[in-house]
């Protein structure tokens, strides 16, 4: 739905600049924002929409394995002493 906003100036630079740092729309930034705000005033978080960095959290779910067991050879590798070195 569209909707006229009259906002201050200063506020409304604020936002773009804020929506241009975070690669985001003005139209998303400021939905955003409304949605946390209302979720705030009306006492729970669960209305609130997921910020937009949480789209991405867990995106490499599918790769834990892996990632475990290469960490894993790197400490098995790295976690070696050589006691011959450390005379």
């Amino acid at each position: 739905m569209k909707t006229t906003l009259e906002l201050p100036d200063p506020l409304l630079r604020k936002a773009k600049a804020m929506a241009a740092e975070r690669g985001e729309s003005l139209k998303d930034f400021i939905t955003e924002a409304l949605v946390a705000h209302i979720a705030r005033k009306s006492g729970g978080q669960r209305e609130a929409a997921a910020p937009a960095w949480m789209k991405h959290y867990g995106g490499l779910a599918h790769i834990a394995g892996d990632v475990r067991r290469m960490q894993q050879d790197i400490d098995d590798t790295l976690g070696v002493v050589n006691t011959e070195d450390w005379k």
